[in-house]
Parts: structure tokens; C-alpha cells; sequence
């Protein structure tokens, strides 16, 4: 049973270390951005699940991190078929301005509307949570793994991207 529970424990610390890293922090970012509410040492301990966490701090957490507390679970973004899309969303903003405007125009527009939400207007790159793929997908009205498959054939969605 203790070896379930740490396994557990390392797929949290995934989690929290995806969700973290998808937010361009380091360890030592998240405690100056929290201005010293989260220790740097204790949210690696959690990342590499050496450390318990508790709900409540699990759930304030998840709140630092503005997602909802399901995305830190692991198997607890489950929604059908968005397990088909790369792990990692990064889309490739300059290859999207080359796009035929009929096939780009709601993507284009859901990108700009992120940038100017969040004030990132770096144009080459844009992480985007897995959610944003489920909206994508209503959009472009085709399940999400069928739109990353589409998102990557034209080059946008980059997958196990560095960005």
C-alpha cells in the first residue's frame, strides 16, 4: 500500500512541476512571486514527492497557480479524448500569421484574445493549457485530439516544445 502512495506521490509532483514549469517559474520563482508564502524547497520537496501535501494546501496551491485544483491531480484533467493532444501546448505563433486566414482566423483570434489577457506579446510562442484545446475544439467543432493532430499538421502545436 506505502508503494501506491508514493507512486501517487511522484505523479503529483509531476503535476505540480508541469503546471509550474508551464508557467515559465522556477522554484525560486514561486517563492518571490508568493512573496515567500510558498518556500522554494518546500514545493520541490512536493514536486519530487518526498513531501505530503495537504488538501488545504494543495487547493491554495492550486489557486497560486490560478488553474482549477483537478489539473494538479494526476488523471484528473480526464476529458475524454484531450489525453490524444501533446502534453505540453505551445503554439507557434509565426507559423499561424503564414496560415490561410479562412483556417487561422478563430485560432488567430483565440491566441490575441490570451496575449492581451495576459500582456504576453513576445509573437513567437504561446503556451496554452489544456482547456484552451477543449474550447479550440468546440470551436473548430472536432474532438481535441483530432484538432492537435490538425494544429500540428499545420505546424502550430508544437509538442514536447521548449519554450
Amino acid at each position: 500500500m506505502a508503494e501506491i502512495g508514493q507512486k501517487y506521490a511522484k505523479a503529483l509532483g509531476m503535476r505540480l512541476r508541469a503546471i509550474r514549469q508551464q508557467q515559465h517559474l522556477s522554484l525560486q520563482g514561486v517563492e518571490t512571486k508568493s512573496e515567500g508564502a510558498w518556500k522554494a524547497v518546500v514545493v520541490g520537496s512536493y514536486e519530487r514527492g518526498d513531501r505530503a501535501v495537504t488538501v488545504q494546501r494543495l487547493s491554495e496551491l492550486a489557486d497560486f497557480y490560478g488553474v482549477p485544483i483537478s489539473e494538479l491531480l494526476p488523471g484528473g484533467s480526464d476529458a475524454g479524448a484531450a489525453h490524444d493532444a501533446p502534453p505540453k501546448l505551445v503554439l507557434d505563433l509565426e507559423r499561424l500569421h503564414q496560415l490561410d486566414l479562412n483556417d487561422a482566423a478563430p485560432l488567430s483570434r483565440f491566441t490575441a484574445t490570451i496575449q492581451a489577457q495576459r500582456g504576453d506579446y513576445n509573437g513567437r510562442v504561446l503556451s496554452v493549457r489544456q482547456e484552451d484545446l477543449l474550447t479550440l475544439a468546440v470551436i473548430y467543432d472536432e474532438p481535441p485530439g483530432q484538432l492537435a493532430d490538425r494544429l500540428i499538421s499545420w505546424g502550430v502545436l508544437r509538442h514536447n516544445a521548449n519554450a
